[in-house]
């Protein structure tokens, strides 16, 4: 979403790490890194590029396939140093790679979409999540089947547009009027707010809020976005700017096939991206990160798919989602995208597909 509308919410268990001064994050500064120089063997630094990548948050489930394909050499055989910071705020990996302060970025893939409108020089090369990651989280034992039900009680949001526009859109799709459900501004505390019995749901990021309240004993039902009338655009894109696709489109093809291989690793073996990201993140809770995960998986390429321990994604409503070659930007995804955005009044003017992304540097014959 925009930058000053941007859905936020995040796991409150991980360890909140700070990204190194804007100076550092051209590849070579200090910070929390994993360098060529700590993964399977050293590094030729006279035969590698440094480059620098910017996750959207503090490391979580959603990166395990690129801490795989750290800890597998991948970046390293591609010709990649490659460090990865997390942001110091949710915002800066926007700011960061539009600036040229580094190379390569994690956001929400309507996060891109509006940095774009706003004349920005990105464009993303890999779509790391098929389907959006948020929709309206509620108590299981509120026993709600439908948004609309909501009409009449308390919604916790963050206080930005984008979360409006969620509500708004799936109380219509499910029959509601969304003029008559209540609206309470929570900030990031929407889990606590909501088994607090303040709120009766809130918006937020379902493989994260959504398992972590089930794992703690709360149960949850959630409504996800794309399946209560909103698009089905990929909830996580790297991206990087369209400079640097034209100055070093080598560099761009090597991050790409390393990121590829990565969570096709994980795919194949979540459990090995498990341990990777806990080997390199000791200090997430290694449950829920694995709870996280098995519910980020269907979501890497696109299926449905619901975690253990009632915690539900909502529902199919006669649609099926078919898993896709991981990575593929659809374009009718994004159009999808850009039309509700633009529908919200999130955007000013329509992103066109190929201004949006790009699946050149995908690995041959995956696209």
């Amino acid at each position: 979403m925009p930058k000053d509308s941007t859905r936020r919410i995040r796991p409150r268990s991980v360890v909140v790490l700070a990204c190194v001064a804007l100076a550092g994050c051209g590849g070579g500064g200090t910070g929390t890194s994993h360098s060529g120089a700590t993964q399977a063997g050293r590094i030729d630094k006279a035969h590698t590029e440094q480059a620098t990548l910017i996750l959207d948050f503090t490391p979580n489930a959603v990166h395990a396939g690129i801490y795989t394909a750290l800890a597998e050499g991948w970046y390293r055989q591609a010709g990649i140093d490659l460090k990865v910071l997390a942001p110091s705020a949710t915002t800066e990996t926007l700011d960061l790679i539009d600036a040229g302060k580094a190379q390569f970025g994690l956001a929400d893939g309507s996060d891109v979409a509006s940095l774009i409108a706003k004349g920005g020089d990105a464009k993303a090369v890999l779509a790391l999540g098929q389907r959006p990651f948020g929709g309206l989280i509620g108590l299981a034992s509120e026993h709600l089947s439908s948004p609309a039900q909501l009409q009449g009680r308390t919604v916790g949001i963050t206080g930005v547009p984008s979360d409006t526009a969620v509500l708004d859109t799936e109380v219509k799709d499910a029959g509601g009027d969304p003029a008559k459900v209540k609206v309470a501004n929570v900030g990031f505390n929407g889990p606590q707010a909501l088994v607090a019995g303040r709120i009766a749901a809130f918006t937020g990021f379902i493989p994260d809020e959504g398992v972590q309240l089930g794992l703690s004993g709360h149960p949850t039902t959630s409504f996800a976005l794309d399946r209560w009338g909103g698009p089905s655009y990929p909830g996580l894109v790297a991206f990087t700017t369209r400079k640097l696709i034209a100055g070093d489109p080598s560099l761009v093809k090597g991050f790409v096939a390393a990121t590829v291989k990565g969570y096709e690793a994980v795919l194949a073996d979540p459990k090995l991206g498990l341990k990777d990201l806990l080997k390199a993140n000791p200090g997430l809770p290694a449950g829920l990160t694995w709870a996280s995960l098995k519910a980020y998986l269907p979501l890497f390429v696109g299926g449905q798919g619901a975690a253990k321990g009632g915690h539900a994604t909502g529902r199919s409503r006669g649609r099926t989602a078919a898993a896709v070659t991981f990575g593929t930007l659809q374009k009718r995804k994004l159009k999808a995208m850009s039309e509700w955005m633009l529908g919200n009044g999130l955007i000013s003017d329509t992103v066109r597909s190929a201004r949006y992304g790009t699946n050149r540097f995908l690995p041959s014959g995956r696209h």
